[in-house]
């Protein structure tokens, strides 16, 4: 594929504009997918940088109580991969937003690797995130992924060792995904210290745009990561507004409008 992926091309308007970037998490199916359709639209006007689209799974690996419980909705709702591959071929009709996969590599072996690389390049999905790749498996299945035109970011922990990271950085295409704090993801009141230090650093060995997530919840939060990151992606703080509004009204304009003005409030936050 010859056109710039847009992943690529939205960090690098970015950089060139000296701005940084909000990445919104969304689980795809909360409460179903025609909500998730117009919650992207609503994120699209808003100007985010990309969206984060979470692929529901019944065992997660590094998502925390709020974002499982989300899973649990979306999959007793009877939402499965494919059904969201097609919906975001719909969205992919009259938006470039990017929109990054976010997905256990059980869901992606199951329907197999080729498949559905070219089943979410098809659909217009920008990007493929695996949390629980093993690093051994990382640099082929990355160049498959690269040779769709689609980007894979890995995830790197503050409690790897400088060789890993400098190993997870090289792999990953598009941007390195840098967790905040080690282990799940979930709202923290504060984020560690070390971690603009940790940022810092990533970002000269790599070379690479690097984007902060895991604990990030305000727009304070969100200011202080982009004061060195490249961009913030939030999850659970959003998907915990967006269940409250569907546990306290049930309609998707209140999930929609729970969402939009969270983002916005954090939007606040970007330098």
């Amino acid at each position: 594929m010859n056109e710039t992926n847009r992943v690529d091309q939205a960090l690098a308007d970015l950089a060139a504009a000296g701005k940084k970037g909000l990445l919104p998490y969304v689980t795809a199916g909360l409460p179903d997918l025609a909500t998730t359709e117009r919650v992207l639209d609503a994120l699209a006007a808003l100007g985010v940088t990309a969206v984060e689209l979470g692929f529901p799974y019944s065992d997660p690996i590094a998502d925390g109580p709020t974002i499982q419980a989300s899973y649990t909705r979306a999959l007793d709702a009877g939402v499965r991969a494919r059904d969201i591959l097609t919906m975001v071929s719909r969205f992919r009709k009259r938006s470039q937003l990017p929109l990054l996969a976010m997905l256990s590599y059980s869901i992606v072996h199951r329907i197999g690797l080729t498949t559905f690389i070219a089943l979410a390049r098809d659909a217009g999905i920008d990007g493929l995130i695996l949390p629980d790749l093993s690093l051994e498996e990382a640099p082929q299945i990355s160049q498959l992924i690269a040779e769709a035109g689609l980007r894979m970011p890995m995830l790197v922990s503050p409690a790897s060792t400088p060789e890993r990271r400098r190993k997870i950085a090289a792999t990953c295409t598009g941007f390195v995904y840098y967790m905040s704090v080690t282990g799940i993801t979930g709202e923290r009141d504060q984020l560690p210290p070390e971690l603009v230090a940790n940022v810092r650093q990533l970002r000269q060995a790599s070379g690479k745009p690097v984007v902060v997530g895991f604990g990030i919840s305000t727009a304070g939060h969100v200011r202080l990561v982009c004061s060195v990151a490249d961009g913030a992606i939030i999850g659970s703080a959003l998907v915990r507004r967006m269940m409250e509004a569907q546990d306290a009204n049930g309609t998707t304009d209140a999930i929609v409008s729970a969402a939009t003005d969270a983002v916005r409030e954090w939007m606040t936050g970007l330098p």
